[in-house]
């Protein structure tokens, strides 16, 4: 499968990033924890240049504890503070305000020095679709002020919210970039559900995540629905749609629909903790 998908709003969000960065102190960028690297536009470190960073992995209860630490140490050599991050539980949201206040130490020396006192840190957050930018933000305000949803496209225009005297927060759409050099990319991006499921074709992309568990986590297909691994890949989605009664009419398999429910509940934790990539170090 050929992965891309950049609608015309995503390159209108981007000329507003441009426009705003220059109001910015802070860039929080939103990765997921289950492909921290692949989950990263590379347009958010052009835009960024000579801002502050904070890299938080949200979704860290989905992904594999260990790789997750792996990962923010990566960060953390990169010259980027990194936190991981449950925003739906609101696992780590305390510890946000304190990496703010230590990702922003220099603005705050520079502040010091011009005789500025307690003036409010300034963040942009961004991140690609569907990575839950907006109930990132609700969490940490304690209150629903951003527009959420489990699908990519939720937030359509920028929006500053006040969370306290000390911290504003410019909420921007998700944005993808505009070709991905490697396909790979794409392929993990359309398995957490970043790029839109009905652009897709859900069967090849189940089939691709089976070839990934074999290799990666094998036995837990097996565990979770009671086939056979050691077979082909198809073969693997048919026992699929067979274990979860997927029957279309003339009581045929149907793999189309035993395909989302495979996605649907890796996206949803329900296969356990997995990384579909490792950090350099592991």
């Amino acid at each position: 499968m050929n992965f891309q998908w950049y609608p015309g709003h995503m390159m209108k969000a981007k000329r507003m990033m441009q426009e705003n960065m220059k109001l910015i102190d802070l860039v929080i960028e939103l990765t997921d924890a289950r492909i921290p690297l692949s989950s990263r536009n590379p347009d958010i470190d052009e835009l960024g240049r000579n801002k502050a960073r904070l890299v938080l992995l949200n979704k860290s209860d989905l992904a594999d504890d260990r790789c997750s630490d792996a990962w923010v140490e990566y960060f953390c050599r990169t010259g980027c503070s990194a936190v991981k991050v449950n925003s739906k539980k609101g696992g780590g949201i305390k510890s946000i305000q304190t990496a703010i206040q230590d990702a922003c130490r220099e603005k705050f020396e520079r502040d010091r020095k011009r005789g500025i006192l307690n003036r409010p840190v300034r963040a942009m957050v961004v991140g690609i679709p569907n990575v839950g930018k907006s109930t990132f933000i609700n969490a940490l305000a304690g209150k629903a002020c951003a527009k959420t949803g489990n699908k990519p496209g939720v937030t359509k225009g920028k929006q500053w919210i006040r969370l306290n005297k000390n911290v504003e927060l410019l909420d921007t759409p998700g944005i993808l970039w505009p070709k991905f050099e490697d396909q790979e990319v794409g392929l993990r991006l359309a398995f957490i559900g970043s790029i839109r499921d009905d652009i897709l074709n859900s069967e090849e992309l189940a089939i691709e995540f089976i070839r990934f568990m074999k290799e990666r986590y094998f036995g837990i297909l097996s565990g979770k629905y009671g086939i056979d691994e050691s077979g082909d890949l198809y073969s693997c989605l048919r026992s699929i749609a067979e274990s979860r009664h997927c029957l279309s009419r003339g009581s045929e398999l149907d793999t189309e629909k035993a395909a989302g429910i495979l996605l649907d509940d890796f996206r949803n934790g329900r296969l356990g903790r997995l990384t579909l990539e490792y950090p350099p170090q592991m």
